[in-house]
């Protein structure tokens, strides 16, 4: 039986809601980047580097979570180091001016559903009194946030950390800290519910979380192995989230 939490610190895609593939060559964000730059390159060129560079995107990410400290890049920063490094001056410099409206239009997603169960395990949370923070890698959280707000979800979070508005990338132990801090209870008496071994247990164990839960999306399934990294629970969903909680030997559940 797991010590019941003193607070929850929860990831957005893979945990609150369906993570789905990239969108940064989605026809929407290839119109939009082609107003940006007044037509100045063809669309197909815009949608082959917005590809290419959501790969190497991907690929730093990976590269920068074994480091001790992984921080996250501006806005500005990832298009020009991942997309636009090859185009001529004044497109680069508009994609510049535009990075955060555009940085937001590549990380919606209008595939994006509330996870099952997550809705019911955050109302328990709630009316046991257990504060809750948000604390994802993202591209751009505003759009996470707006997601949530839509949703209802909102009003459940004390606090919302997002790694392009914080700095910090998971498995940085500061960002879960941070995220504690913010809802007043010690890292070491969360639970830190995440869905992928390498950035949100790595980071909960980093942080000294009370508990790591492992909750299972399409990314969990394509990480490597990694035993050091073994979480406390595995659960399917938020169903699986209300089971640990009621579980875990608090009668507030």
């Amino acid at each position: 039986m797991m010590r019941a939490p003193g607070g929850l610190l929860l990831d957005f895609g893979g945990v609150l809601a369906d993570a789905p593939g990239n969108g940064w060559a989605s026809p929407e964000v290839v119109r939009r980047m082609s107003e940006v730059i007044d037509g100045a390159l063809p669309d197909e060129r815009i949608a082959a580097d917005l590809t290419s560079g959501a790969r190497a995107y991907g690929r730093w990410r990976d590269e920068t979570g074994v480091s001790a400290e992984p921080m996250e890049l501006t806005h500005d920063r990832v298009w020009a180091d991942f997309v636009t490094h090859t185009w001529p001056e004044p497109a680069r410099a508009a994609v510049t001016r535009q990075a955060t409206p555009l940085a937001y239009a590549s990380t919606w997603r209008t595939e994006w559903q509330v996870r099952p169960g997550i809705p019911e395990a955050l109302a328990a949370a709630a009316e046991a009194g257990v504060p809750m923070a948000v604390v994802s890698n993202a591209l751009c959280g505003a759009a996470h946030r707006d997601f949530l707000a839509a949703a209802g979800l909102s009003g459940r979070f004390v606090a919302e950390f997002y790694s392009d508005e914080t700095g910090l990338r998971k498995p940085n132990p500061r960002f879960a800290v941070l995220a504690a801090d913010a809802i007043g209870v010690p890292v070491e008496r969360c639970w830190f519910v995440g869905d992928s071994l390498h950035r949100d247990v790595a980071c909960a164990r980093r942080a000294g979380v009370g508990a790591a839960v492992l909750m299972r999306s399409p990314r969990t399934d394509r990480e490597p192995d990694a035993p050091e990294l073994a979480p406390d629970a595995w659960i399917e969903d938020g169903h699986g989230l209300l089971d640990l909680l009621r579980g875990s030997g608090d009668a507030g559940f």
